[in-house]
């Protein structure tokens, strides 16, 4: 059977990044009875029904509550054993140890568990493992010396579920472990008192779609009902604490891990945005001033402003920033950690800028003047390890297929990270090329993954990936498309319509922001805003002008067209955003796409 002809928004085959334009499905007899069920304005029932909302969740979704959609942390598998043995640690006062992965999750995740402990009298000793001297996850001397300090109950905090020898060694050690993670995990599980993952192959718990913190914070609920019930609180004669104080660095870890804003996640970023707003958290609001965060905090704010600060942390080498600043309860220390975190970050984009640059250069090499490969595979002496993934990202934007960036080191291994596009799952392409022997180790999921390799083995790699993706790619690549919600004007594109639209958020992944076409608006002008963005205005037939901005498009087909085109109209698709900056709040268009109409 033939496939249906794709429908085309505004007869846009192919745009000026190689992809068409199609509009977003949705059902409009649903979108209709979302209308009528809500009161909401037309658009806005379009919007929700394309993403999936019925009319009868619809009230729902627009106000989720953490009272209807948390589950009860027991239906999680290990949950209950988890929370009974932290409870006895903290009644005991033993001495627990917390392992916890170096980015925005395992950060938030780690602090969120020190901030429970230490509201109920105990501590904990965190250790963020080093990315460059350390990699990813527990390892063995890591779990030594935290022993040596006298800790006797040891957890993993979004790492560990693949972390078999370590947790070996921990046993071996006489220090018991539970394992708080949420990637995918082998059917042999490493050993443990628990191990809480709702991706482990037997939880039927549903809440796969949840980042660590997440599941963090259902444990750290469960610990609470346990203690609860014991009637700890009032044996010790101490309050028991409010747990949504904290959801806004669940919040933050869940936005920053990319994961679906759908479900229990939904709620956690919904109601955590409400608590950043006032501010309780010191490290929070110290690294929003340092930033210039003027603005009430939203997901945008999270994804590009807090988050790369945060991370900049783990990528080059200083973990131990993260957990200073969250749990900061003085201004002047977690002032000074927000500024170091500044300076990181710049040094971060420094680097980064330079790599993107080489690699970009070799990526369009290797494409020659086709486009038939069906992976890009990109390497370089030294590349900065904390950085990889950043540059393998900007690659697969750029060049729509799957991409990775491998720095090769002088000890003959190189590391790398990999992402990709819908369609195509990297992790399991990386899994198989472990098993074939291609990789040293490697893993991940469908969108990214890490890996390691011998660096005589690059050119194996490349052979394997290319072989076992091609087909895949090809047909993800060929159906590569930007969905649009609606055609707008410069005119229509109100401070009013944002505010609408912003009733559907948060959005983020697994709830899109919309997109929005307008049709033959010309560039007025266009210029260059810091290195890589480019910033213009659009006007309509009518006369009415639209502020604009393409972020990372200088030296892309995207941005000269921009910068050059000043006499065709040109067809302009992306997202509507309530641009605050200098003090007045004016509406802003950030570009996804353009294109050339065509000619009659």
């Amino acid at each position: 059977m033939s496939k249906p002809e794709r429908r085309l928004f505004l007869e846009v085959e192919q745009s000026v990044s190689g992809r068409s334009w199609t509009p977003r499905e949705l059902s409009p007899r649903n979108a209709e009875a979302i209308t009528q069920k809500t009161g909401l304005p037309e658009l806005l029932g379009r919007v929700l029904a394309a993403r999936g909302v019925m009319a009868e969740t619809a009230a729902e979704f627009l106000a989720p509550s953490l009272r209807s959609l948390m589950p009860d942390p027991s239906s999680l598998q290990d949950m209950d054993k988890a929370a009974a043995r932290i409870a006895k640690a903290i009644k005991e006062k033993e001495r627990i140890a917390v392992i916890g992965d170096y980015d925005v999750d395992g950060t938030t995740s780690s602090t969120l568990l020190l901030q429970y402990l230490n509201a109920v009298g105990r501590s904990a000793d965190i250790h963020i493992p080093d990315r460059l001297k350390e990699g990813y996850g527990p390892n063995r001397e890591a779990i030594s010396k935290l022993r040596d300090r006298g800790a006797d109950l040891l957890v993993t905090v979004d790492c560990g579920i693949r972390s078999h020898d370590p947790l070996s060694h921990a046993q071996e050690l006489g220090l018991e472990a539970i394992i708080i993670d949420h990637h995918q995990a082998d059917e042999e599980l490493p050993v443990a008192v628990a191990v809480v993952n709702p991706n482990r192959l037997d939880d039927v718990s549903g809440q796969g779609h949840l980042a660590a913190v997440g599941v963090t914070f259902l444990l750290v609920v469960a610990v609470n009902r346990e203690l609860r019930n014991a009637g700890w609180y009032e044996a010790e004669g101490i309050e028991a604490p409010d747990l949504l104080n904290w959801l806004d660095l669940v919040a933050l870890g869940t936005v920053c891990d990319v994961v679906p804003l759908t479900g229990l996640n939904r709620a956690y970023v919904t109601q955590g945005l409400k608590m950043m707003s006032r501010r309780r958290n010191v490290g929070i609001s110290a690294l929003s001033d340092t930033a210039r965060l003027s603005r009430t905090p939203d997901v945008h704010a999270l994804s590009f402003v807090l988050g790369p600060r945060l991370n900049a942390a783990g990528r080059l080498g200083r973990s131990e920033l993260g957990i200073a600043l969250l749990s900061a309860t003085d201004r002047g220390p977690a002032s000074q950690a927000a500024q170091e975190l500044e300076k990181l970050n710049k040094e971060r984009q420094q680097i980064e800028l330079e790599l993107v640059e080489e690699a970009v250069s070799q990526a369009e090499r290797a494409l020659g003047d086709t486009a038939s490969l069906p992976v890009l595979v990109v390497a370089g002496k030294n590349w900065h390890p904390g950085v990889l993934g950043l540059v393998a990202s900007r690659l697969k934007e750029r060049f729509h297929r799957p991409s990775i960036a491998l720095g090769l080191a002088e000890t003959g291994e190189a590391t790398g990270s990999g992402r990709s596009i819908p369609g195509v799952d990297l992790g399991a392409s990386v899994a198989r090329a472990v098993e074939g022997g291609v990789l040293l180790k490697g893993g991940g999921h469908a969108m990214a993954a890490g890996m390691s390799l011998k660096n005589s083995d690059l050119g194996a790699l490349r052979a394997f990936l290319e072989d076992d993706l091609r087909d895949v790619a090809e047909v993800a690549m060929a159906e590569a498309a930007l969905e649009v919600d609606g055609a707008l004007s410069a005119g229509g594109a109100t401070l009013e319509l944002i505010d609408l639209l912003h009733k559907a958020g948060p959005y983020g992944a697994g709830n899109p922001q919309p997109i929005f076409a307008f049709p033959a608006h010309r560039i007025a002008y266009a210029d260059l805003a810091g290195k890589d963005h480019v910033r213009c205005q659009l006007v309509a037939g009518d006369g009415a002008r639209l502020q604009a901005i393409a972020f990372r498009s200088v030296d892309t087909a995207l941005g000269e067209l921009l910068l050059s085109e000043r006499q065709l109209p040109l067809h302009v698709a992306g997202r509507l955003v309530a641009n605050d900056w200098g003090g007045s709040r004016k509406p802003q268009l950030l570009i996804d796409d353009v294109a050339i109409p065509k000619v009659r």
